[in-house]
């Protein structure tokens, strides 16, 4: 289940039904005593602890993927083929993070029958960003506790640390306390994330690296070497940075129409690159919007294009939004004065009250004297 939302926060989400469809605790792992929360003082303060494991790996990880952009700007080296396969695949790979991961799981601001679900599941496996459920969990404690000890990617702590650096060091202890606060029950219950987490191992490594190097090296002739280094490895290292953004550039850079009072900001740069993950001053302030922003349209928010495509199928519904009377009544008074009127989307749009579109919220929102 998401953190809970007061009663008239509900009240003003408003659920978009597509026209098909009208009709356990977890234990807190032992440190130190100068890390334990209730010991913790200024004059003893929580020490980063240096994940070896971790840092070997983003060393051979970022350095395959600067061979990798190397092998890709010397003429002749790579083929055309192997670069579009390797910029499909992270596409996939960034939907089962933004659609999936972020949009679905962490905050249900939709539902999705199971086969959109699974596709969702191997797309964010495909990312390798841990399985669903620990990115769920991190990411709801993030919402919870922003910019607190309890975050996972405190920005306060910089730029570097909040991009990447809290992945190089043990979490902070008050993300495991604080984790525990976290109704995780709603994705206890769902096979396909259950699955994911039980086969992750096996699954990670066939869909990151196995899958993306052998596409290219058997069906367009590319060598297994330009394979691994352009398709998997650079393809990975680019689509982590894209992620990471979202922690940092767009907690420290950007706008805040909605909230001036929080860190996350609204960055277009960052949506370009994470496909509508970058207007984050909109998405933690409403954080059951399915569009993540108040954008009426797709030029920058792709993620929400490819949710209302599997909506028009049936596989995605329930897809919650925000009421334009509360946006605007939250922007004048807890923003910067930023906000501007953003043109919203035609399509859906119903002529009149016998129109079969019309949903049957709006109708009993209708007055009629």
């Amino acid at each position: 289940m998401a953190p809970s939302l007061s009663a008239h926060f509900l009240a003003e989400a408003e659920v978009i039904y597509p026209s098909a469809l009208k009709t356990k605790s977890v234990s807190t792992p032992e440190y130190e005593t100068v890390y334990s929360a209730e010991k913790r003082t200024s004059t003893n303060p929580y020490r980063w602890k240096i994940v070896w494991r971790n840092l070997i790996a983003f060393v051979y990880l970022h350095t395959s993927a600067l061979y990798g952009l190397y092998l890709l700007l010397t003429f002749n080296q790579v083929q055309l083929s192997t670069v579009l396969i390797g910029l499909f695949l992270g596409f996939i790979s960034a939907e089962g993070v933004t659609a999936g991961a972020h949009r679905l799981w962490s905050h249900r601001t939709y539902s999705a029958k199971w086969p959109l679900r699974f596709l969702l599941m191997i797309a964010q496996t495909m990312a390798f960003q841990n399985h669903l459920y620990e990115w769920v969990r991190d990411h709801r404690v993030h919402h919870k506790f922003t910019d607190t000890d309890a975050d996972p990617h405190n920005s306060r702590r910089g730029f570097f640390f909040s991009h990447m650096g809290w992945l190089l060091v043990r979490k902070h202890p008050d993300v495991k306390l604080k984790g525990q606060s976290v109704d995780m029950s709603d994705l206890e219950k769902d096979w396909v994330v259950m699955f994911q987490k039980k086969y992750y191992l096996i699954l990670m490594p066939v869909c990151c690296f196995l899958i993306p190097a052998l596409i290219p090296w058997y069906f367009c002739d590319e060598t297994w070497h330009n394979s691994w280094y352009v398709s998997a490895m650079l393809r990975y290292a680019l689509s982590l940075h894209f992620t990471w953004l979202v922690n940092s550039a767009a907690h420290i850079w950007g706008v805040k129409p909605y909230d001036k009072n929080i860190s996350p900001t609204e960055n277009p740069s960052v949506s370009v690159l994470t496909f509508g993950e970058g207007w984050h001053n909109y998405h933690h302030t409403f954080p059951w919007d399915y569009k993540a922003a108040e954008l009426g349209n797709y030029k920058l928010n792709l993620t929400t294009g490819v949710i209302d495509m599997f909506a028009r199928i049936g596989w995605a519904y329930d897809l919650k939004t925000t009421d334009p009377e509360l946006i605007r009544k939250r922007s004048t008074r807890t923003g910067d004065g930023t906000r501007q009127e953003h043109e919203h989307s035609h399509e859906n749009q119903v002529w009149g009250w016998n129109d079969k579109d019309l949903t049957i919220q709006d109708r009993m929102l209708a007055r009629i004297e």
